[in-house]
């Protein structure tokens, strides 16, 4: 399986692009990741917040294979402790697909292209975060949840 992290807008803090790129380099012993950045939208002052969800959205779909799993990572999600998270990864690698992708959206969310499209919704926090942080702590939540099912030292209970 492969796992995918798709999101809207450059990261421009060079301390988050080494951090992610460490966790990035890390996960890599356990799985396939792929780390996708679609530019920011163009010219949004004449955009409506629905408008500009809808041309993200245009921007994600046509990064999906038909045979993706699209999970979108939304305030609004589940949310799981890292140990049930890393149940959840191995239940997403028994089953058999071969690329789950996870969405952070753009600052509006997303839209209801997306969320007709997707198959779950996970939440990192009831908290909000910069789209800048929440790829670091996405990318560190998947190393640990990979470090669990390996049963190795980096996670403490």
């Amino acid at each position: 399986m492969i796992i995918k992290l798709i999101a809207i807008g450059k990261t421009d803090n060079v301390q988050l692009q080494q951090l992610i790129a460490t966790y990035q380099k890390r996960l890599g012993f356990y799985i396939k990741f792929l780390m996708e950045i679609i530019p920011d939208v163009k010219h949004t002052k004449h955009l409506s917040k629905g408008q500009q969800k809808e041309k993200e959205a245009q921007l994600i779909l046509t990064k999906l294979k038909p045979t993706d799993t699209l999970i979108l990572l939304d305030e609004k999600g589940k949310q799981l402790n890292s140990i049930e998270f890393s149940t959840y990864l191995q239940k997403h690698m028994n089953s058999g697909i071969k690329q789950l992708v996870f969405v952070i959206g753009g600052p509006y969310g997303f839209s209801e292209a997306l969320y007709k499209q997707a198959k779950g919704k996970l939440s990192l926090s009831k908290m909000t975060f910069s789209h800048q942080m929440v790829r670091l702590f996405f990318v560190e939540q998947l190393y640990r949840g990979f470090s669990i099912l390996k049963n190795e030292p980096y996670h403490h209970q």
